[in-house]
This record gives C-alpha cells, structure tokens and sequence, in this order.
C-alpha cells in the first residue's frame, strides 16, 4: 500500500504505491480482482480505497517500537482532496471535512488542522508534502511541468508562512525522472526559462524535463530544509503507477501529510 513512510514529530507523511496491500486483518481475503489500489478511480472503489489509506494512517507506526506510535484505535483522519488543473492555486482547509464535489480547484492544499489528511494524486507528476511540525501548518502539493513553470510549490510555501510556518521540510515523492521524461526540444527550453535546474536529457540523449531537480530546486531557493526524496521513478518502477507507461489505464498514487490528533 506505500511506497514510503516516514514521521517528524506530530506529523506523518505517506506516499501510497499501487498494491492494496492490508497485510492481516479482516479485510486481507481481498481476491485476485481486487489488489490493485487507485486513488482517483470509479466513485465507490475510489471511496474504499481512501476508507482502507485513512485507516491504514492512522494505525500509524504502532506495529514498530516507537514511543510516538499511534494507538489502532485512533479514528482514521477526515481526507482532504482537491481538483488538480495543473496551475498554481493554493486552497486553504479550514474545516475538517468536505463532500467529493466540494473539493476546491487547486494544485495544493494547506491546513492547520489536526486529524485532517491532505491529499496529493498523481501519476508521474512530482507530490510534494510540505510540514512544519512545531508551528502546526503542513500542505499536500501537486507540481506537474506546468505547476513547476507556473509556481505552485513556491506558493504553496508562501501559503503555510501567512499561517505561522517558520521552519518546512519537504518529502518529494515518486515521478517520472528525467532520464525517462522526454519532451519536445522547445518544451525542454520553455521550462528552462522558468526553472534552469529543470533541463535535461534522457538515457538515450534526447530533450527531457526534470520536474524533480526543478521542484528541489524551487524548495532550496524558499529556504525549505530537509528535503527528504524518495527517488522511485513512476515511469521505472512497475510498483507504481505512470500515465506515460499506462495511458489512460493508469491508476493515480497518492501522497498524504497530516498533523496527528
């Protein structure tokens, strides 16, 4: 169920593969048909597998020796989701849950709630997660090529400080590579012109764009620190999910941050 897992103090972070993997427990009888896990797929399978994330967050790191762990009966966090168009607008959650169809249009979202967990999709585009523990602000950021051209992880940034976040760290989740992502030669320099640290050239020697340098790169020049990258290329790695390896079969990852209740 997650490509990777990590916590910093009362926040959690999560990036989900493609497995429904429930290990034991009443819903590991799961059949054949029904191990695939797609965040943004038909209403009612989207709804479980959201339902099954939720818990499987708020189980947290109590199977490991960890003082902060979670105990399983914490109640799984409310999801935050959004429509992502690929821009730059920065949504603010304020209230602990919305309906499906009040999802705001945005490419990222912030909140200071607790319990509350934001959600990112993707399927080669860059998730970021975005946290400052100690003041209580995180946010869950969809940077595509146009979002990274357009600003959103920088506006994201300048969100969580109007709202009292001095010191973010950042997760940067599976996405294509740039040894994979090829592009148009005039594609690679519109980018370029935009973020430098976004040029670059494929395993085989043609244009490409690297949405993940050019997002480290934005993250760096806003003075936000760690950055903690998952380096698992979408396109590379059959565990998860890629627009550009599947077409319109590709499923959507997500990539979740919360502050714990």
């Amino acid at each position: 169920m997650f490509a990777f897992r990590d916590a910093h103090r009362r926040v959690d972070v999560a990036f989900t593969d493609r497995h429904r993997d429930l290990g034991a427990g009443p819903s590991a009888s799961l059949g054949p048909a029904d191990t695939s896990l797609d965040l943004a797929g038909p209403a009612d399978r989207c709804a479980e597998d959201l339902r099954l994330v939720a818990d499987a967050l708020a189980r947290g790191h109590a199977d490991r020796d960890d003082p902060s762990a979670l105990s399983v009966r914490t109640p799984p966090p409310h999801l935050a989701t959004m429509h992502q168009v690929h821009g730059a607008t920065v949504a603010v959650v304020d209230q602990p849950a919305l309906g499906r169809h009040e999802a705001p249009v945005a490419d990222a979202l912030v909140t200071s709630l607790p319990g509350v967990a934001l959600l990112v999709r993707v399927a080669d585009c860059v998730p970021v997660l975005l946290a400052d523990a100690t003041a209580g602000v995180v946010a869950a950021v969809h940077a595509g090529r146009p979002g990274l051209v357009a600003g959103v992880v920088p506006e994201a940034v300048r969100v969580m400080r109007a709202r009292g976040a001095t010191s973010i760290r950042a997760w940067v989740g599976p996405h294509v590579c740039g040894s994979c992502y090829e592009v148009p030669e005039s594609m690679r320099e519109e980018v370029a012109a935009a973020v430098r640290q976004a040029w670059a050239e494929t395993s085989w020697g043609t244009p490409s764009v690297d949405i993940g340098a050019g997002v480290r790169a934005q993250l760096r020049q806003h003075d936000v620190h760690p950055v903690v990258d998952v380096q698992r290329c979408t396109l590379e790695d059959p565990d998860l999910y890629s627009y550009r390896r599947q077409g319109n079969d590709a499923g959507r990852l997500g990539g979740l941050v919360w502050i714990r209740p």
